[in-house]
Order: C-alpha cells, then structure tokens, then sequence
C-alpha cells in the first residue's frame, strides 16, 4: 500500500503534497487525542482525609497539577463557608499525588487535572461527594473564608450565549495580571481568552469576553492572579439564550459537557443542584410537591367556578321573583301557636291592633250618641276603650261610659271621659266642568290655604256638680 502511494505520488498535482501532511496531521492529532491520559481518585473523599490521585498514560506532558473547586452551598450551620479552592501540584514528574481533603462532609467539588499542555488537558470530573470521618480539624465550622480579591461580571450575575460579558476587577488589590478559568462539570474545561484591557468608571480594570456556550450549560467561573488560580473565588453560572438568541459564535469546537463517563474514575457523586445544601436524594420530592401543586390550582379553579355560577343563579332568581309590596314576609307561614293559628309576622299584639273608625251616615239620625260625645266605632263591646283584658285595665283608665254590658265596675269618683265634638265634611265630586269664560274676561282665581291652627283653644273643663242635699227626715 506504500508502494502504490508512492507510486502514484508522480501523478498528483503539486498541491497534494501539502494536503496529504495536513490529512496526517489531523489524523495524528485524533490518534493522540484518543490515547490522551486518564486521571483517577484512589479513595474515597473523606472530611479532612488524605486523597489520592494517579494519572495513568505516557502522553501526558508533566508536570501536572489539581484544582479542586467548591461545588454547591455549604452544609455547615448558618451556612458557614470553610471550603477553599485548592490548586496543588504534582511533585515533577510523578504521576500520583496525596493531599488532605479540607472539606466538611456531605459537601461537594469538582476536580480539574491539566498538565504542561494547557488547563484541562486531562478532563473535569463531574460533582463528587464528601463522606464522613472522625476527624472535624482541617476547617473552623465557624469563620467563613474569604476570598484574596474579588472579580464581578457584566451583566450582573448572568452569563448569555454568543453575547458580550465584562469580566472586572480593582486593580489595586491584585497581584500581577489576573486569569480566569472556565470549568464545565464533567465537561471540557478551558483558559477565558483576555481582551483588551480597559477601565470603566464604577466598574475597574477588565476585559470582554464572548460567551461561546450553548445555552443550558452549567460553568464556574474561577478567578486568580500570579499567586494562584482561585485566589479569586468561584462563581456557578448557568448559561442562558437571551430574548434573541444569537447561535452566530458556536461550533463544533465550543466548549460543552463531554458525552460519555467524566473524568476521576468511579467516586461518590451527590445529586444536590448548586446552591442547595443538602447531599443526595432525588427528584420524587420535586414532582410530588408539582402534582399536589397542580391539583390544588384545579381545585381553586373549579370551587371559584361553582361559587360564581351559583351567586349568577341566586342574582337570577332574585330578578325573576315578584316584588310584593303589601306583604313584605310570608304571611302564609303559619306564625301562631298551632296548625290553625295563621297570624302574619307583622301582626301587632292583642292589645295594639289598630281599629277602623267607622263613620256613620249623615242623613241617618244619630241614636248612639251620648251627650254629643263621638259614638264609639265598632260599638262598645269591642273599643279600644272598653276592650276587656287590657294591660292596664279599660275602667282603670277612666275610659268607659260608665257600667259597662260586661259587667265591669268603675273606678269610685272617675267621671267619664269626655270626647271633643268632631265635624265631619264630607266633600262631593266637583261636578261637570263649566264653560271657559270668554278671553277677554279674566276668570276669577281660587287660592286654597291650609288652616293656621291658630284659634284654636283649650275648653275648660266643666265643673263637678255640687253633690245633692240630704233628704229631711222626721221623727
């Protein structure tokens, strides 16, 4: 097969030489990336436990070094941040390395190997749990650490596909020139390229970057200068689309999460999302709590739908039921004291049940009259002022003519009650009309008053008779 390349060499134009070693190369580098070298944990994480790594494959280029980054919030009281990130070295050339892992349990990370290459030449491992021991020294449960310098972003706290981000810092507390350091979770970790450095009021010395990161994907943002990479801190960032999203700066070189197994080898991972403290579980919690959610929404909806077509049907009846003026509550309830008692709620008591006033005919004489006192309406045996029964007593008031037909006694010394003559006038209808007078007369103008009431007097009343002599006896 060599042969037949080299002899057919002779028949390609000149140009396929250069095309040929460009093909080799890329095919070397592939070969290369294929075989590239794998890093692995020896142990378990343990709090304040030694840890071990190895590296494994002769294609790595030495030497090599860790960064181990915080991951998740904090599970200590109060929220306490003991956890520092950790950039440590391998001594030379040797593959492995053990250090003490000063983080609390329960806790998590992720782990960056690189060698002499580039950072992340040797992958980033997904976010591993740390388990537990009886030794609590490495960390103070009760101080959170503070970062040497700090850095910001702009736009605030977010970081937006194919779009412009400002990465700033105050120069004055810096040492060197700082760097920043992208780092995927199980993904392809890379070094943010620095622009060109400028100064911006309110804000300080930075650069922009453009974010070459699909949407969805999760990074920490790792700030550090010349004493060290995370002497700045960590942010966690989710990548987001934006209104318009922009797909104009991704291909197939952007940076992502790397299909397949992470790097680190088999460990303990946690399945807290960042900025949750607590360690495992899962996500039966979230979709119980979405389908009671739900059903309490349908709920709510479907009892606000009852009671608003109940109050349209009540609003309904209440339009289409007449109005009865006269007798404004049931009176066909029965309100007395037994099946046949059908009395109305607006009845009065016995005792203050108005009487109608019965006006006797004009043209007939008037032989109930006493005296030229007003006749009792309805007769006497059922007045008002001769009702039997009464709370007070009919006679005891003095009203009466004297002994009654019920045979009640009167008061000694009462004199009866005296009633004001009344005039009754009686008005007839007004009659045909008559004629208009002529307009040339003026017609005579009537102009009724209301009586003033003022001639009216108090008529003293009459004197009692003297008593009668006594008759003259005789011996």
């Amino acid at each position: 097969m060599a042969s037949s390349s080299a002899s057919s060499s002779t028949f390609l134009p000149p140009s396929a030489p250069l095309k040929l070693s460009l093909l080799l190369y890329i095919l070397s580098q592939q070969a290369t990336s294929a075989f590239a070298y794998t890093w692995s944990f020896q142990s378990t994480p343990k709090q304040c436990s030694d840890f071990t790594i190895n590296i494994a494959g002769n294609d790595g280029r030495p030497p090599y070094r860790i960064l181990v980054i915080p991951y998740g919030a904090s599970p200590l009281p109060n929220s306490v941040e003991a956890r520092t990130i950790l950039d440590v070295p391998f001594d030379g050339t040797s593959t492995s390395l053990t250090f003490k892992l000063k983080y609390p349990e329960n806790s998590q990370f992720v782990a960056v190997v690189s060698d002499a290459s580039g950072f992340g030449s040797g992958g980033t491992s997904v976010a591993a749990q740390v388990g537990s021991s009886d030794d609590n020294s490495c960390f103070d449960s009760t101080t959170s650490v503070q970062p040497q310098f700090f850095f910001s972003i702009e736009p605030a706290n977010q970081i937006v596909q194919c779009v412009n981000t400002r990465l700033w810092w105050d120069p004055a507390v810096v040492q060197g020139t700082p760097n920043f350091l992208g780092v995927i979770p199980g993904g392809q970790s890379f070094a943010i390229p620095q622009g060109t450095l400028s100064n911006v009021s309110n804000q300080g010395t930075g650069f922009t970057w453009k974010a070459n990161l699909r949407a969805g994907t999760t990074m920490i943002l790792v700030g550090g200068d010349n004493r060290g990479n995370g002497t700045a801190g960590s942010s966690l960032n989710v990548v987001s689309a934006g209104i318009s999203p922009d797909t104009s700066c991704l291909d197939s070189s952007s940076p992502s999460s790397t299909p397949g197994s992470p790097a680190g080898g088999s460990y303990p991972t946690g399945s807290t999302t960042p900025g949750s403290g607590s360690g495992g579980g899962s996500n039966v919690g979230a979709i119980v709590g979405g389908v009671v959610g739900g059903l309490v929404l349908l709920i709510s909806l479907f009892l606000v739908l009852f009671f608003y077509r109940r109050r349209q049907k009540d609003r309904a009846r209440r339009r289409e039921k007449p109005m009865d003026l006269i007798s404004a509550d049931d009176d066909d309830e029965e309100h007395g004291d037994g099946p046949g008692d059908r009395r109305s709620r607006n009845d009065l008591p016995q005792f203050y049940q108005p009487e109608p006033f019965t006006v006797p005919d004009p043209t007939i004489a008037d032989t109930d009259s006493l005296d030229g006192r007003r006749p009792l309406s309805g007769g006497t045996s059922t007045s008002f002022y001769t009702r039997s029964g009464t709370p007070d007593g009919s006679v005891a008031l003095g009203y009466g003519a004297g002994a009654s037909t019920q045979g009640t006694t009167t008061r000694k010394g009462a004199p009866p009650r005296m009633m004001r003559p009344v005039n009754i006038i009686q008005h007839d209808d007004a009659g045909p009309s008559y004629a208009e007078p002529p307009k040339d007369e003026e017609a005579e103008e009537t102009i009724e008053l209301p009586p003033a009431y003022t001639a009216l007097k108090t008529v003293p009343a009459p004197a009692p008779s003297p008593p009668a002599p006594a008759a003259a006896t005789t011996s």
